[in-house]
């Protein structure tokens, strides 16, 4: 019951999320992520997808943020939802952060790597331009699990021509103070860190 309840109340914030970036008058830039990018533990207004939208709006970028991340979402789920998030919000950008909870899964690197390389053309025939954030697996799933599920990242990104961040939690992830007791999740502090990981790659994708 607990965890149904959990999540009925992430479908409910996504909803209020979402809600607020039908205004029209600007294109999307749509986040497809999991708990991440979702503001897992912190207070939704602190994360980094917050934050992307308050700086294109202080810098006069003319864009939307639609954040349509799940906690526990996977490339599956993703896969998934992408369809229905391209006809509604027709996004310029879409920003892929997927894959973590494959990794955490045990999900066979091939089917991860086929499944976050449709994400990535799905996307592109809407018409949008994507970005790919990277991350990687904790060092107890094995040197070479882990090696080779973060090298999908570089492979996908190469073969389909597509930015990436190849570490959304680079600086962050080493550092126990910017990070929650679980250790898997970044807290409000690292936020703005992770925004400056995104932003040099995405900024040449966006009209000014």
């Amino acid at each position: 019951m607990r965890s149904i309840l959990v999540r009925c109340l992430c479908i409910l914030l996504l909803a209020a999320g979402t809600a607020q970036a039908d205004a029209p008058g600007k294109a999307a830039i749509l986040v497809l992520g999991d708990s991440l990018s979702a503001g897992h533990g912190i207070p939704i207004d602190a994360g980094w997808v917050h934050l992307l939208a308050e700086k294109l709006s202080r810098e006069g970028y003319p864009y939307r943020v639609v954040n349509a991340s799940i906690g526990g979402d996977t490339t599956a789920g993703g896969l998934a939802r992408l369809p229905a998030e391209l006809t509604r919000f027709h996004p310029a950008v879409v920003i892929v952060e997927l894959g973590g909870n494959d990794g955490l899964r045990g999900t066979p690197v091939a089917t991860f790597r086929a499944q976050l390389t449709r994400l990535v053309i799905t996307a592109r025939s809407s018409g949008a331009r994507v970005l790919l954030l990277g991350v990687r697996m904790p060092p107890n799933y094995g040197p070479a699990y882990t090696q080779m599920f973060h090298a999908v990242y570089d492979e996908v990104a190469r073969m389909t021509g597509t930015p990436l961040v190849p570490f959304l939690l680079k600086g962050v992830a080493t550092h126990p103070a910017l990070m929650q007791s679980d250790g898997i999740h970044p807290n409000a502090a690292a936020q703005p860190k992770l925004l400056a990981n995104v932003w040099p790659v995405l900024q040449p994708l966006l009209a000014h």
